[in-house]
């Protein structure tokens, strides 16, 4: 896990806590996870932890459902190809980095 990320990963709120954040019934969360779109860590005790992140995730799902009317599969498209640009862009910035240090160079001859 990056430094930076930390907060962002840390796994500290339970279901109900989840939901009222999300103004969702916590049977709204399971439904998600159990369509693979959502995974909470989980206790020892079996309890299921969300982080920030995964709030977010359950927003960005939320606003899919209820606001674009798209369903289950095509959320999943919708998710699994935002990630993939998101990949590609840190990937094409890391590019551009090492780009900018070759250009600065001095000409070898």
């Amino acid at each position: 896990m990056k430094h930076g990320s930390q907060d962002r990963d840390f796994a500290c709120f339970v279901i109900s806590v989840a939901a009222r954040l999300l103004e969702v019934h916590p049977q709204t969360l399971r439904y998600y996870e159990r369509a693979g779109l959502l995974r909470p860590s989980r206790s020892k005790g079996n309890i299921r932890l969300y982080s920030p992140a995964d709030i977010e995730r359950a927003r960005q799902i939320k606003r899919l459902i209820d606001d674009l009317g798209v369903n289950l599969a095509g959320v999943e498209v919708i998710l699994r190809l935002t990630h993939r640009l998101r990949e590609a862009e840190l990937e094409l910035e890391e590019l551009k980095g090492r780009r900018r240090v070759t250009d600065q160079q001095p000409a070898r001859g």
